[in-house]
């Protein structure tokens, strides 16, 4: 399961759920003031974010794989909400699709060549 690092804050609520379209499964905190960890999903994809420092490194990058990357990719370039210039790349063994969160870390949708 990856667990991607985010800081305190409105902005992964506004990057993953509101331009990525991902829902929130469940959330915890140990108290109401220490840092949120909770479980993220979408079309079978599940992340874990962590505000926890140490629980992952900003910078990280993570490969996901969809079903349709560039209906994806089409989506996400008429989103308001990030005016993302996102470019589709076709490797031999796939096409992918790489965007950046506002924490530094890269998400790397795929989809795989039969």
């Amino acid at each position: 399961m990856p667990i991607i690092r985010t800081f305190p804050g409105p902005e992964a609520d506004r990057f993953y759920l509101r331009f990525l379209g991902f829902s929130v499964d469940w959330e915890h905190r140990f108290e109401p003031s220490l840092p949120l960890y909770r479980q993220i999903s979408r079309d079978g994809i599940v992340l874990h974010l962590s505000e926890h420092h140490g629980d992952a490194t900003p910078g990280s990058a993570v490969r996901l794989r969809v079903a349709d990357v560039a209906t994806l990719q089409q989506q996400l370039l008429t989103s308001s909400i990030y005016p993302l210039r996102i470019g589709l790349e076709s490797q031999e063994w796939g096409d992918e699709l790489a965007i950046p969160d506002p924490f530094g870390n890269t998400l790397i949708f795929h989809t795989p060549r039969e």
